[in-house]
């Protein structure tokens, strides 16, 4: 009886151990698993309301054949609040922009799919794509007149002469025309001065300082030139680590 007491409890401690290291392993690959429960499709992508472990998730990524019910895998996925479809004429509380996805659950199938479908994603601003389209968004160009304080430049200047600024700090006064709080960890701000160059009249800055619209501000950043964070989010330019002067 002895004998037989202690074979169950050695095989429940290696049924628990098994089940423990499956669960590492998952950590460790950070590979979602996930069944779909509705599916958009929009020209160039594809919503998807899911659940994984029990959880209601939206996630947006390049079109693809999805079915309801079927069961995905995909690595990685960076959260937008609030992010607004202008096709869909939804706003979606939050969703995730995943890269790629796979029925496969392997891991190099998934980064495989995710690499794939990087190469075929349009670069485009981060803070005014709308996934139901891969055309450059429109910006709408403010009546705004900014008077000037010394050691600042204009957004005109930046754009001008963008590979003299490229890795330099720079100070810059504008109008707060767009603000996106939270995203990857950091604060968006958009801001106009009323200048421009080649069409360009409108500059991102990334900061942990907060503005509101209409704010008029003082920063000062590094500047970065084609700095891609991935997801297909590309910016020309772009001034990072900005911090509030005034």
């Amino acid at each position: 009886m002895k004998f037989y007491i202690s074979l169950i409890i050695s095989i429940v401690l290696l049924s628990a151990c098994k089940s423990d290291k499956k669960e590492l392993v998952k950590n460790k690959t950070g590979i979602h698993e996930v069944v779909a429960q509705e599916v958009i499709q929009v020209k160039d992508y594809t919503y998807m309301r899911v659940l994984e472990d029990g959880i209601e998730k939206w996630l947006a990524v390049p079109s693809i054949e999805a079915e309801v019910g079927k069961t995905y895998y995909f690595k990685n996925g960076m959260e937008m609040p609030n992010f607004e479809s202008r096709e869909l004429k939804r706003t979606f509380p939050t969703i995730y922009f995943v890269e790629g996805i796979s029925t496969d659950p392997s891991v190099s199938t998934v980064l495989n799919n995710v690499n794939a479908n990087t190469v075929n994603t349009n670069k485009v601003d981060i803070n005014t794509i709308d996934l139901s389209s891969k055309s450059k968004p429109k910006l709408e160009k403010k009546e705004i007149k900014i008077k000037p304080i010394s050691g600042a430049i204009t957004i005109n200047q930046l754009y001008k002469n963008a590979k003299q600024y490229e890795g330099k700090i720079v100070i810059i006064k504008g109008k707060v025309t767009k603000f996106n709080p939270k995203i990857m960890n950091k604060n968006w701000i958009h801001i106009q001065d009323g200048t421009e160059y080649n069409g360009k009249f409108d500059l991102t800055l990334v900061t942990s300082a907060e503005a509101n619209v209409g704010d008029v501000i003082v920063m000062e950043g590094k500047v970065s030139l084609n700095k891609d964070f991935g997801y297909g989010y590309f910016y020309e330019l772009i001034v990072e680590d900005a911090t509030l002067v005034e």
